[in-house]
């Protein structure tokens, strides 16, 4: 029984759109440590995306230390961890932020790795049609390399690894790309909080140089952009609001639909997607190959 606010959802996420894509690409973020601006620059990305008539899911998967719900100001009664009990439906938990645009939240604890069984994803599979029409699923990734983790990342098409030019957190980028590079061989960097551009391919160039000598040539690894250091973006944060609503003139902003273009070029060429399947669906068919 989907009820009237699955009803709601089709509409939201129905859309003419010509840019729409037969299969949903699915695009993970993630860091090698913590307070690098990841789920800040996943939630921004995902409303760029949807404003260009791409039909958006924005999964909380950042098990543990789930936070969307703060970054787009909206309560969430029921979430991930209440389907797999049994006590709601997928339809039931999603908040649709935008007219494109759905949250799926995540759990803040860590009783969900109880449910990391098959009988979760039969579940999910079962009850997550009505996301079949997505355009592009932002997977907002915890940070590490645990190995549930590691699961999204390999299940999805890109993976963008989020850092700032701090020394520390550099470090804990290159040993995040070093463990993905063993279960794939593209990887995207975003730089975060830079002066300018120069500022990031510098960095970048660093964290390459690094790659090529101890990885290997085989790793394909790209600067997908940048964003600048700018007051907006925190205070935005304070008040709970997406710098790209708040300062759409500012520069992170133009900065973040730089990278959503890039996004959505991949997104019109279908650059290594070879899933059939699309949605949430399609998400955890994936990581169903890891058990």
């Amino acid at each position: 029984m989907i009820g009237h606010q699955a009803v709601k959802l089709e509409e939201l996420v129905a859309s003419n759109s010509p840019k729409r894509s037969k299969k949903t690409r699915f695009v993970a973020i993630t860091s090698g440590k913590g307070g690098v601006g990841k789920s800040t620059i996943s939630s921004n990305l995902a409303y760029v995306l949807s404003q260009t008539g791409l039909n958006v899911g924005i999964f909380d998967a950042d098990i543990g230390l789930a936070n969307l719900d703060v970054m787009f100001n909206v309560k969430i009664k029921k979430n991930i961890l209440h389907v797999l009990k049994g006590e709601a439906t997928v339809s039931d938990i999603l908040i649709p932020i935008t007219r494109n645009l759905i949250l799926i939240p995540g759990e803040s604890g860590d009783e969900i790795l109880k449910f990391s069984n098959m009988a979760l994803f039969e579940r999910f599979m079962q009850e997550a049609e009505v996301l079949d029409k997505l355009d592009v699923m932002i997977i907002d990734t915890g940070a590490g390399i645990g190995e549930h983790i590691q699961m999204f990342l390999n299940a999805a098409d890109d993976v963008i690894v989020v850092t700032v030019p701090d020394p520390a957190a550099i470090t804990d980028a290159y040993a995040t790309i070093k463990t993905i590079a063993a279960i794939r061989n593209d990887v995207s960097v975003l730089m975060n909080q830079v002066k300018s551009e120069k500022e990031a391919q510098a960095v970048f160039g660093k964290i390459q140089k690094v790659a090529l000598a101890n990885i290997g040539t085989k790793l394909d690894l790209k600067l997908i952009g940048k964003i600048n250091a700018d007051i907006k973006v925190s205070s935005s944060v304070k008040q709970r609001a997406l710098f790209s609503i708040a300062h759409p003139n500012s520069q992170p902003h133009k900065d973040i639909v730089a990278i959503a273009n890039n996004i959505t070029m991949k997104l019109e060429r279908n650059v290594l997607v070879t899933s059939h399947e699309s949605g949430l669906t399609g998400l955890f068919k994936r990581l169903i190959e890891h058990f």
